[in-house]
Protein backbone atom coordinates (compact mmCIF):
# COMPACT_ATOMS: atom_id res chain seq x y z
CA UNK A 1 0.00 0.00 0.00
CA UNK A 2 1.23 3.89 -1.19
CA UNK A 3 2.12 6.39 1.54
CA UNK A 4 -0.58 7.92 -0.47
CA UNK A 5 -3.17 6.18 0.77
CA UNK A 6 -2.06 4.15 3.63
CA UNK A 7 -5.05 5.81 6.00
CA UNK A 8 -7.34 3.73 3.66
CA UNK A 9 -5.92 0.91 6.05
CA UNK A 10 -8.11 -0.75 8.98
CA UNK A 11 -6.21 -0.26 12.05
CA UNK A 12 -6.71 -2.88 14.96
CA UNK A 13 -5.13 -0.72 18.03
CA UNK A 14 -4.07 -3.96 20.34
CA UNK A 15 -3.45 -2.51 23.85
CA UNK A 16 -4.35 -3.73 27.51
CA UNK A 17 -3.81 -7.79 28.29
CA UNK A 18 -2.76 -9.02 31.78
CA UNK A 19 0.79 -7.19 32.67
CA UNK A 20 1.30 -4.91 35.08
CA UNK A 21 1.57 -2.77 32.80
CA UNK A 22 -1.86 -3.02 31.67
CA UNK A 23 -3.31 0.33 32.91
CA UNK A 24 -0.35 2.12 31.11
CA UNK A 25 -0.61 0.15 28.14
CA UNK A 26 -4.99 0.78 28.12
CA UNK A 27 -3.25 4.82 28.20
CA UNK A 28 -1.08 4.02 25.34
CA UNK A 29 -3.92 2.43 22.68
CA UNK A 30 -6.32 5.57 23.60
CA UNK A 31 -3.73 8.22 22.65
CA UNK A 32 -2.42 6.06 19.56
CA UNK A 33 -6.39 5.47 18.45
CA UNK A 34 -6.93 8.95 18.81
CA UNK A 35 -3.91 10.05 17.11
CA UNK A 36 -4.57 7.87 14.31
CA UNK A 37 -8.16 9.44 13.94
CA UNK A 38 -6.24 12.69 13.77
CA UNK A 39 -3.88 11.25 11.20
CA UNK A 40 -6.48 10.80 8.82
CA UNK A 41 -7.13 7.36 9.10
CA UNK A 42 -10.95 6.51 9.25
CA UNK A 43 -11.27 2.89 10.64
CA UNK A 44 -9.44 2.10 13.73
CA UNK A 45 -10.66 0.21 16.12
CA UNK A 46 -9.10 -0.56 19.99
CA UNK A 47 -9.44 -3.95 21.30
CA UNK A 48 -8.34 -5.30 24.85
CA UNK A 49 -6.48 -8.20 24.10
CA UNK A 50 -7.82 -9.71 27.88
CA UNK A 51 -11.11 -9.09 26.59
CA UNK A 52 -13.17 -12.78 26.55
CA UNK A 53 -13.53 -13.58 22.22
CA UNK A 54 -10.47 -11.35 21.63
CA UNK A 55 -8.59 -13.82 19.47
CA UNK A 56 -11.61 -14.49 17.33
CA UNK A 57 -12.78 -10.87 16.88
CA UNK A 58 -9.39 -10.13 15.61
CA UNK A 59 -8.80 -13.30 13.06
CA UNK A 60 -12.46 -12.22 11.71
CA UNK A 61 -11.86 -8.88 12.04
CA UNK A 62 -10.77 -8.12 8.51
CA UNK A 63 -7.57 -5.74 9.30
CA UNK A 64 -4.98 -4.51 7.61
CA UNK A 65 -2.27 -3.49 10.15
CA UNK A 66 -2.36 -3.72 13.68
CA UNK A 67 -0.85 -0.81 15.90
CA UNK A 68 0.34 -2.82 19.29
CA UNK A 69 0.30 -0.69 22.33
CA UNK A 70 0.84 -2.86 25.01
CA UNK A 71 3.51 -3.24 27.45
CA UNK A 72 5.15 -5.80 29.53
CA UNK A 73 4.62 -9.51 29.56
CA UNK A 74 2.29 -10.99 26.61
CA UNK A 75 2.34 -7.81 24.96
CA UNK A 76 6.16 -7.13 24.59
CA UNK A 77 8.05 -10.11 24.41
CA UNK A 78 7.18 -11.53 21.55
CA UNK A 79 3.65 -13.50 22.19
CA UNK A 80 0.85 -11.04 20.77
CA UNK A 81 3.40 -11.19 17.98
CA UNK A 82 3.74 -14.63 17.61
CA UNK A 83 -0.35 -15.02 17.07
CA UNK A 84 -0.40 -11.83 15.00
CA UNK A 85 2.34 -13.65 12.19
CA UNK A 86 -0.35 -16.59 12.32
CA UNK A 87 -2.47 -14.67 11.31
CA UNK A 88 -0.66 -12.85 8.62
CA UNK A 89 -1.14 -9.34 9.81
CA UNK A 90 1.08 -6.74 9.60
CA UNK A 91 1.66 -5.23 12.64
CA UNK A 92 4.08 -2.40 14.10
CA UNK A 93 7.15 -2.59 16.23
CA UNK A 94 9.90 -5.63 16.41
CA UNK A 95 9.27 -9.37 15.44
CA UNK A 96 9.06 -12.12 17.85
CA UNK A 97 12.57 -13.14 18.24
CA UNK A 98 13.92 -9.37 18.42
CA UNK A 99 10.87 -8.43 21.17
CA UNK A 100 11.80 -11.94 22.86
CA UNK A 101 14.99 -10.50 23.04
CA UNK A 102 14.59 -7.15 23.96
CA UNK A 103 12.22 -7.86 26.91
CA UNK A 104 14.88 -10.38 28.25
CA UNK A 105 17.59 -8.14 29.67
CA UNK A 106 20.00 -10.47 30.06
CA UNK A 107 19.62 -12.19 27.00
CA UNK A 108 20.12 -8.70 25.39
CA UNK A 109 23.22 -7.85 27.59
CA UNK A 110 24.73 -10.87 25.59
CA UNK A 111 23.79 -9.80 22.31
CA UNK A 112 24.96 -5.79 22.97
CA UNK A 113 28.40 -7.67 24.31
CA UNK A 114 28.68 -9.63 20.97
CA UNK A 115 28.84 -5.96 18.61
CA UNK A 116 31.06 -4.26 21.92
CA UNK A 117 28.15 -1.85 23.64
CA UNK A 118 29.05 -1.18 26.99
CA UNK A 119 26.97 -2.75 29.24
CA UNK A 120 26.96 -3.11 33.13
CA UNK A 121 28.31 -6.20 34.72
CA UNK A 122 25.73 -8.62 35.84
CA UNK A 123 24.68 -11.63 37.35
CA UNK A 124 21.92 -14.08 36.57
CA UNK A 125 19.94 -15.81 39.38
CA UNK A 126 17.06 -18.48 39.25
CA UNK A 127 13.84 -17.13 40.74
CA UNK A 128 13.87 -18.41 44.54
CA UNK A 129 17.63 -18.40 44.95
CA UNK A 130 18.73 -17.85 48.72
CA UNK A 131 22.47 -16.86 48.72
CA UNK A 132 24.59 -17.83 52.17
CA UNK A 133 26.77 -14.88 53.21
CA UNK A 134 29.78 -15.76 51.57
CA UNK A 135 27.73 -15.57 48.19
CA UNK A 136 26.62 -12.46 49.09
CA UNK A 137 29.99 -11.34 49.84
CA UNK A 138 31.43 -12.39 46.74
CA UNK A 139 28.65 -10.65 44.85
CA UNK A 140 29.36 -7.22 46.40
CA UNK A 141 33.03 -7.99 45.60
CA UNK A 142 32.10 -8.11 42.39
CA UNK A 143 29.77 -5.73 41.75
CA UNK A 144 30.05 -3.45 44.60
CA UNK A 145 27.31 -0.84 46.24
CA UNK A 146 25.05 0.27 45.19
CA UNK A 147 23.61 -2.27 42.80
CA UNK A 148 20.64 -3.37 40.95
CA UNK A 149 18.63 -6.04 41.23
CA UNK A 150 15.90 -6.38 38.91
CA UNK A 151 13.70 -9.09 36.98
CA UNK A 152 15.11 -10.12 34.13
CA UNK A 153 12.28 -9.94 32.13
CA UNK A 154 9.76 -7.42 33.30
CA UNK A 155 9.85 -3.56 31.95
CA UNK A 156 8.82 -0.08 33.77
CA UNK A 157 10.48 -0.61 36.74
CA UNK A 158 8.55 -3.45 38.67
CA UNK A 159 9.54 -5.40 40.69
CA UNK A 160 13.54 -3.18 40.82
CA UNK A 161 15.43 -2.85 43.74
CA UNK A 162 18.38 -0.43 44.30
CA UNK A 163 20.53 -2.19 46.95
CA UNK A 164 22.37 -0.17 49.26
CA UNK A 165 23.71 -2.75 52.11
CA UNK A 166 24.27 -6.44 51.80
CA UNK A 167 21.48 -7.26 53.80
CA UNK A 168 19.15 -5.93 52.01
CA UNK A 169 20.00 -8.80 48.68
CA UNK A 170 17.77 -11.58 50.17
CA UNK A 171 14.68 -9.31 50.43
CA UNK A 172 15.89 -7.87 46.43
CA UNK A 173 16.47 -10.83 44.84
CA UNK A 174 12.70 -12.57 46.30
CA UNK A 175 10.74 -9.45 44.87
CA UNK A 176 12.65 -9.74 41.66
CA UNK A 177 12.08 -13.56 41.61
CA UNK A 178 8.50 -13.30 42.40
CA UNK A 179 7.92 -11.68 38.32
CA UNK A 180 8.74 -15.33 37.82
CA UNK A 181 11.62 -14.58 35.83
CA UNK A 182 15.57 -14.89 36.06
CA UNK A 183 16.55 -12.74 38.55
CA UNK A 184 19.44 -9.99 36.99
CA UNK A 185 21.85 -8.78 40.04
CA UNK A 186 23.58 -5.49 38.25
CA UNK A 187 26.36 -2.92 38.76
CA UNK A 188 25.37 0.48 39.24
CA UNK A 189 26.43 2.69 36.58
CA UNK A 190 26.53 6.29 38.32
CA UNK A 191 26.20 9.17 35.52
CA UNK A 192 23.52 10.77 33.31
CA UNK A 193 20.49 9.19 32.70
CA UNK A 194 19.60 9.28 29.08
CA UNK A 195 17.18 7.84 26.29
CA UNK A 196 17.73 7.14 22.78
CA UNK A 197 14.75 6.23 20.13
CA UNK A 198 15.75 4.68 16.94
CA UNK A 199 13.13 4.44 13.98
CA UNK A 200 13.49 2.35 10.75
CA UNK A 201 13.42 -0.64 9.29
CA UNK A 202 16.43 -1.54 7.18
CA UNK A 203 18.27 1.83 7.35
CA UNK A 204 17.27 2.93 11.32
CA UNK A 205 18.24 6.30 12.53
CA UNK A 206 18.51 7.90 16.14
CA UNK A 207 16.02 10.89 17.02
CA UNK A 208 16.86 13.63 19.37
CA UNK A 209 18.71 12.28 22.73
CA UNK A 210 16.55 12.70 25.87
CA UNK A 211 18.15 13.36 29.39
CA UNK A 212 16.32 12.27 32.06
CA UNK A 213 16.33 14.10 35.01
CA UNK A 214 14.29 12.96 38.13
CA UNK A 215 16.09 13.44 41.04
CA UNK A 216 15.17 10.17 42.20
CA UNK A 217 17.44 7.59 43.19
CA UNK A 218 16.81 6.58 39.82
CA UNK A 219 14.03 6.05 37.39
CA UNK A 220 11.28 4.65 39.34
CA UNK A 221 7.64 4.22 38.77
CA UNK A 222 6.35 7.30 40.69
CA UNK A 223 9.15 9.51 38.05
CA UNK A 224 7.99 7.78 35.21
CA UNK A 225 4.47 8.84 34.82
CA UNK A 226 4.62 11.88 35.97
CA UNK A 227 4.26 14.65 33.63
CA UNK A 228 7.57 14.85 30.59
CA UNK A 229 8.19 18.26 31.36
CA UNK A 230 9.16 17.47 34.62
CA UNK A 231 12.07 15.47 33.50
CA UNK A 232 12.55 15.32 30.47
CA UNK A 233 15.84 17.86 29.03
CA UNK A 234 15.82 17.68 25.26
CA UNK A 235 18.48 17.57 23.38
CA UNK A 236 20.90 16.19 26.42
CA UNK A 237 23.29 18.23 27.68
CA UNK A 238 26.08 16.19 26.23
CA UNK A 239 29.45 17.08 24.80
CA UNK A 240 28.64 16.31 20.57
CA UNK A 241 31.31 13.76 20.79
CA UNK A 242 29.34 11.60 23.28
CA UNK A 243 26.10 12.61 22.11
CA UNK A 244 26.80 11.30 18.92
CA UNK A 245 28.69 7.89 20.20
CA UNK A 246 25.23 7.46 21.96
CA UNK A 247 23.29 7.80 18.97
CA UNK A 248 25.48 5.61 17.04
CA UNK A 249 25.23 2.75 20.03
CA UNK A 250 21.46 3.27 20.15
CA UNK A 251 21.50 1.95 16.30
CA UNK A 252 23.67 -0.67 17.22
CA UNK A 253 21.43 -2.19 19.13
CA UNK A 254 18.26 -1.88 17.29
CA UNK A 255 20.43 -3.69 14.45
CA UNK A 256 21.63 -6.75 16.31
CA UNK A 257 18.29 -7.19 18.33
CA UNK A 258 16.49 -6.94 14.89
CA UNK A 259 14.28 -4.19 15.92
CA UNK A 260 11.86 -2.81 13.22
CA UNK A 261 9.62 0.43 13.51
CA UNK A 262 11.17 2.23 16.84
CA UNK A 263 13.30 1.16 19.36
CA UNK A 264 14.29 3.34 22.76
CA UNK A 265 17.68 2.51 24.16
CA UNK A 266 18.28 3.79 27.93
CA UNK A 267 21.62 4.43 28.69
CA UNK A 268 23.97 6.14 31.41
CA UNK A 269 26.63 7.75 30.39
CA UNK A 270 29.73 8.21 32.94
CA UNK A 271 31.59 11.51 34.05
CA UNK A 272 34.20 10.32 31.72
CA UNK A 273 31.48 9.99 28.46
CA UNK A 274 31.41 6.31 28.47
CA UNK A 275 27.39 5.31 27.27
CA UNK A 276 26.37 2.28 29.40
CA UNK A 277 23.36 0.87 27.58
CA UNK A 278 21.03 -0.48 30.37
CA UNK A 279 18.02 -2.07 28.57
CA UNK A 280 16.13 -1.50 24.87
CA UNK A 281 12.61 -0.69 24.36
CA UNK A 282 10.65 -2.75 22.29
CA UNK A 283 7.49 -0.99 22.51
CA UNK A 284 8.56 2.78 24.08
CA UNK A 285 5.30 4.19 25.49
CA UNK A 286 2.98 5.93 23.80
CA UNK A 287 1.16 8.62 25.10
CA UNK A 288 1.53 12.03 23.76
CA UNK A 289 3.73 13.01 27.01
CA UNK A 290 6.17 9.49 26.28
CA UNK A 291 9.79 9.92 25.91
CA UNK A 292 9.33 8.78 22.35
CA UNK A 293 6.82 11.31 21.12
CA UNK A 294 8.94 14.03 23.04
CA UNK A 295 11.58 12.93 20.87
CA UNK A 296 10.29 12.56 17.95
CA UNK A 297 8.24 15.94 18.78
CA UNK A 298 11.55 17.76 18.76
CA UNK A 299 12.20 16.33 15.64
CA UNK A 300 9.84 17.68 13.75
CA UNK A 301 7.09 15.19 13.87
CA UNK A 302 4.07 15.59 16.01
CA UNK A 303 2.42 12.62 17.44
CA UNK A 304 -0.75 11.83 14.77
CA UNK A 305 2.31 11.96 12.10
CA UNK A 306 4.58 9.54 14.32
CA UNK A 307 1.68 7.25 14.32
CA UNK A 308 1.32 7.58 11.10
CA UNK A 309 4.71 6.83 10.20
CA UNK A 310 4.53 3.78 12.62
CA UNK A 311 1.71 2.25 10.65
CA UNK A 312 4.09 2.63 7.46
CA UNK A 313 7.32 0.93 8.63
CA UNK A 314 4.66 -1.84 9.63
CA UNK A 315 3.67 -1.81 6.23
CA UNK A 316 6.78 -1.65 4.53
Amino acid sequence: MSAENVTDCKVVVLAGGWSDEREISLASGRACEKALRQAGFTSVELLDVAADGFVSTIAAGDYDVAFVAMHGRYGEDGSIQGLLEILHLPYTFSGVLASAMGTAKDVSKQMYRMVGIPTPEGVNLAPGTQLDEGQIDSLVQRLGLPMFVKPAGNGSSYGITRVTDPSQLPAAIELAGSQGDTVLVEQCIEGTEITVPVMGNDDPQALPIIEVNTGAEFYDLKVKYEPGELHHIIPARLDEEVYARAQQLAVEAHKVLGCRGVSRSDFIVTSEGTPYILETNTIPGMTETSLLPDSARHAGMEFPQLCRHLVELALE
